[in-house]
């Protein structure tokens, strides 16, 4: 097995007196494709969130390649880089896709602006976006739109190459998309672990069957605030846990609580 790349070693939080995690333990790996699955309000986005130093734990530490983070993201440099997808893209509609992409560069390097539009033509050449950069986000699809957050996410400053992600943290990234365009989305997830420039580890949270099955390797389901099973995609119709059979076959029966 490869060093871990992230460690949560009991990690808890709540909100109001709304347990959301309760002494979580979670590794993810170097170069691994995890699965962060269970119903919905089970702290998937909440985990997200905190590996990403977004959001501070209530109780718990946080070890990014061994080295414990102390706070939040923004209080000191993390020994890794991680980028991350949020589920609606967070576009800023008042900006081009090329703005959108190049921000952090724009915004934070020395770069000019004309090699800012060649390393963002570059990324969204990645995606599968050539040529939109003068487009803004309200007149993309959604599936476009979260292709163009893909590009935003691996985008790095050459002049620092410690910038380039180590990790990408996607949340629900096929949610509201129809079926063809969640297959462009999970296919461009695989590649992007692939290809030079992209990212070979990444963690996902998802709800979709089809996303769960062709971008990860690894599951973690949680429930109730807890880790109740974790396990390879192969794994999943072989499986005799009974939360895990009763979420892939939807049914209303079984330990999960239906809601409503």
């Amino acid at each position: 097995m490869a060093e871990p790349l992230v460690e949560l070693k009991g990690i808890s939080k709540a909100f109001g007196g709304n347990v959301v995690l309760d002494n979580v333990d979670l590794t993810l790996y170097q170069g691994e494709a995890l699965g962060i699955i269970g119903p919905s309000g089970t702290g998937k986005s909440t985990i997200l969130r905190i590996i990403a130093g977004l959001l501070a734990p209530d109780a718990g530490e946080i070890y990014l390649q061994g080295q414990r983070r102390q706070g939040l993201a923004e209080d000191a440099k993390d020994p890794i880089t991680i980028g991350m997808v949020f589920q609606q893209a967070a576009l800023f509609d008042s900006l081009t896709v090329d703005e959108n992409v190049g921000f952090m560069l724009y915004q934070h390097s020395r770069l000019s602006h004309q090699k800012i539009r060649e390393m963002v033509e570059h990324k969204l050449e990645m995606v599968g976006l050539s040529g939109i950069g003068d487009r803004y986000p309200a007149e993309l699809s959604g599936g476009m739109r979260k292709r163009v957050s893909f590009a935003r996410a691996i985008m790095h400053n050459p002049q620092n190459p410690s910038d380039s992600p180590d990790l990408l943290l996607y949340d629900e990234p096929t949610a509201g998309l129809d079926p063809i365009a969640s297959t462009v989305i999970e296919d461009l997830i695989r590649n992007l672990q692939c290809e030079n420039g992209g990212c070979a580890t990444y963690a996902i949270v998802t709800h979709q069957n089809s996303t769960i099955r062709r971008t990860t390797d690894r599951l973690v389901f949680l429930y109730q605030g807890k880790v109740q099973w974790q396990g390879t995609v192969d794994e999943i119709d072989t499986t005799d846990h009974p939360a895990i059979r009763q979420f892939f076959s939807g049914s209303t029966q079984g330990p999960i609580q239906v809601v409503g």
